[in-house]
């Protein structure tokens, strides 16, 4: 999420009440997930076991709960809880507006687009030309859709993330301050949920169609000309290739990458990152010949046994 104009370093920590170590003009335009920061960045980091990889991050303002020497070029923000005081900047920077009319006046529709009865069109949307957005259909805050796309009954696109910290009264939810971007030529199938990014976007690729009943996690990114179908849950963080074609009820882990032109057959719970061009099955995932290579050997046991005795 880049902000409006540049923030200084001193700016930022009064937000959140917080010492900062660095000079206190240094420049801050955005805040964002360690997956997708870059240069003028602030990152958050809670753990130890990630301090490392956000201080050597491309971050360059580390929002961070211990005292550590700053590396070279960067600033700290040293926070008691940062998980709260990200929280804390993304309410700020991005703060929900309610909606008391169904199609907002600040959302943007494209020539020739049909929007049918019951759909809700929030801040800041923008549709570009000739779609077709069929009834009850909810397209939250800051969602960019491209020309020439079709999205059915009951999709919905931009929920929160499912990002949550677990403290001792209970779970405490990341606010989410990114968006869905939907490019062009895309098609969505009834019922489909489509999650925003944390901090950055959930991008669904041109040419892509997805069939009902499918769930899209935050920042995850589907590439062009890709086919979903019916059922598919595909979770946080994850990159999916140009071409990929996923069959009815898979789901995947998060943060994995599935490679150009791979096809993934039904039922498949895909638990790693696989290579494009080949075809797979099964959970835990494998290419498919040699799974079903399996299947068939064990049908071949009862036979052995019975050889044995």
């Amino acid at each position: 999420m880049k902000f409006s104009k540049t923030h200084t370093l001193k700016e930022i920590a009064s937000i959140i009440n917080c010492e900062y170590v660095g000079d206190a003009d240094f420049s801050v335009t955005g805040m964002n997930e360690i997956h997708v920061v870059e240069s003028g960045d602030i990152v958050f980091v809670d753990h130890p076991k990630y301090y490392d990889k956000a201080l050597n991050s491309a971050a360059t303002t580390i929002l961070i709960n211990k005292n550590v020497d700053c590396p070279e070029g960067k600033a700290l923000l040293i926070s008691d809880d940062p998980f709260r005081d990200f929280n804390t900047l993304t309410n700020h920077f991005k703060p929900f507006q309610f909606a008391s009319v169904a199609i907002s006046a600040s959302a943007k529709v494209g020539a020739g687009t049909v929007i049918q009865p019951n759909s809700f069109i929030g801040n800041h949307v923008v549709i570009g030309e000739n779609c077709l957005i069929h009834s009850n259909v909810s397209i939250y805050d800051h969602t960019v859709i491209g020309n020439n796309v079709i999205i059915h009954a009951g999709t919905i696109l931009g929920a929160d993330a499912f990002y949550y910290k677990k403290r001792a009264e209970g779970y405490d939810q990341l606010i989410s301050g990114g968006r869905v971007v939907i490019q062009d030529n895309v098609g969505i199938g009834a019922l489909c949920t489509i999650d925003k990014g944390v901090t950055g976007d959930t991008t669904i690729g041109e040419g892509t169609k997805i069939d009902n009943q499918v769930h899209v996690g935050h920042d995850t990114v589907i590439g062009k000309k890709c086919l979903i179908a019916s059922q598919t849950g595909i979770a946080g963080c994850v990159i999916i290739k140009d071409e990929v074609t996923i069959w009815g009820q898979v789901g995947t882990t998060s943060g994995i990458t599935i490679g150009e032109k791979a096809v993934i057959l039904g039922q498949t719970g895909v638990t790693k990152s696989v290579e494009g061009g080949k075809t797979y099955f099964g959970t835990p995932i494998e290419e498919s010949r040699e799974k079903l290579k399996q299947l068939a050997n064990i049908k071949k046991i009862p036979e052995i046994l019975s050889k044995l005795k």
